[in-house]
C-alpha cells in the first residue's frame, strides 16, 4: 500500500452512479435536418462521478471500494472492467439483470460541454442496501455522489449518513448538477454531510434551494456551512476553495496545464480532497492544494480517468 509520511491511507467507500460516457470533441453543437458532422475525436470510457472518484482515490494510494449497480450488458462488462483496472473493488457493484447500463454522451467545447444521459441502472440503488453495506465495511469514509440522479438513494440518504456517523465514519457529498432544476431535499441532508463538494453553480443552486440570495460565493459558502458541512468549492483553473463552520476560509490555486478534455475534473478534485484526508493531511490548505492540484492534472486526458494523479505526479508538481 501506498504511504504518506509513513502512514496507511485509510480506506474509503464511494457510493453512486456507475456507468460508460462516450466523449465527443470538436464541432459538436447539433444540427438537425440530417446534417452528418465530422468531429476530432471520440472516446468510449468509464463514466460516472462516483466511479471516477473511485478510480482518482484508487490511483491516489487509497483503498476503495465502490457501491453502484449495472446492467448484464457490454457496457456494464466495460464498466467493471475499467474500475477493476482502476484498482477499486467492484464486489459491491451489483448487476441488474433488467435494466440497461447508464450511458452518457458528452459533447465536449474547449470551453463547455453538455451532457446526455440515458440513466439506465444509475437511479436504481437502494439505501436500505447501502446502509447494510456500511455496516461491515472497514472504511473510514463514505462518499456520495450524483445526489440529483438517484431519487431513491437521495430520499434515504439522512439515515445512509447517520448510520455511517454511528459507526465512527466521516462523510461526504457532490451533489452534481441537478437536470431537473429543482435542488429539492438536498439542503435537509447537509446536517449529515461533513464535507460538501459542490462547483461554484452547484453552490449557487444549494444556497438557493435554502433560501439564500446573497450575491458572492463566500457569502453563500459560510451561510451553507453553518448548516453543518465544510464547503469546499471546485473553481476550474483557478483551484478550490474552502469555508468552515467558524468562517475561516482557505484558497488553493490550479496548475497551469494544456488542456485536453476537462470531463471528470471536478470528481478528479473531490478525489484529491479526500485522498488527502485517507493519508492523514490535516492541514485544510494542503488538502486543498492536493484537490486542485489532481482536478488540473486530470484535464491532460480523454475522459474522466485516463489521466489522474499519482502521488508521484502530485509530488511533481510540487504538492506535499
Amino acid at each position: 500500500m501506498t504511504r504518506v509520511d509513513g502512514r496507511d491511507a485509510t480506506p474509503v467507500v464511494v457510493v453512486g452512479d456507475a456507468n460508460v460516457d462516450l466523449v465527443l470533441r470538436g464541432d459538436v453543437v447539433p444540427r438537425f435536418g440530417q446534417a452528418e458532422q465530422l468531429l476530432d475525436s471520440g472516446d468510449l470510457v468509464l463514466g460516472g462521478s462516483a466511479s471516477i472518484v473511485a478510480c482518482g482515490l484508487a490511483r491516489l494510494g487509497v483503498p476503495t471500494s465502490l457501491v453502484a449497480r449495472v446492467g448484464d450488458d457490454v457496457l456494464g462488462r466495460f464498466t467493471l472492467d475499467a474500475l477493476r483496472a482502476g484498482g477499486v473493488r467492484t464486489d459491491l457493484v451489483a448487476i441488474d439483470p433488467a435494466r440497461p447500463t447508464g450511458l452518457s454522451v458528452i459533447l465536449s467545447a474547449p470551453d463547455d460541454r453538455a451532457i446526455l444521459t440515458v440513466p439506465g441502472t444509475i437511479p436504481t440503488l437502494d439505501p436500505a442496501h447501502v446502509a447494510q453495506v456500511l455496516a461491515t465495511t472497514d472504511a473510514r469514509h463514505v462518499h456520495v455522489a450524483s445526489y440529483f440522479l438517484q431519487p431513491a438513494l437521495a430520499a434515504g440518504l439522512p439515515e445512509v449518513l447517520a448510520a455511517a456517523h454511528a459507526r465512527g465514519m466521516t462523510t461526504s457529498l457532490d451533489t452534481n448538477w441537478d437536470p431537473a432544476g429543482r435542488w429539492s431535499g438536498v439542503v435537509d441532508a447537509l446536517a449529515g454531510v461533513d464535507v460538501l463538494l459542490p462547483n461554484s453553480a452547484e453552490l449557487r443552486a444549494i444556497a438557493r434551494a435554502g433560501g439564500h440570495d446573497a450575491h458572492d460565493d463566500r457569502t453563500l459558502g459560510r451561510l451553507l456551512a453553518r448548516r453543518g458541512p465544510r464547503v469546499v468549492v471546485k473553481a476550474g483553473a483557478d483551484g478550490g476553495w474552502s469555508v468552515a463552520a467558524d468562517g475561516v476560509e482557505h484558497d488553493a490555486p490550479g496548475l497551469a496545464v494544456d488542456v485536453v478534455d476537462t470531463t471528470g475534473a471536478g470528481d478528479s478534485f473531490d478525489a484529491g480532497y479526500l485522498a488527502a484526508l485517507a493519508h492523514g493531511v490535516d492541514d485544510e490548505r494542503g488538502r486543498l492544494r492536493w484537490a486542485a492540484a489532481a482536478g488540473s492534472l486530470s484535464t491532460l486526458g480523454a475522459g474522466g480517468t485516463s489521466r489522474q494523479a499519482t502521488l508521484e505526479d502530485l509530488a511533481a508538481a510540487g504538492v506535499p
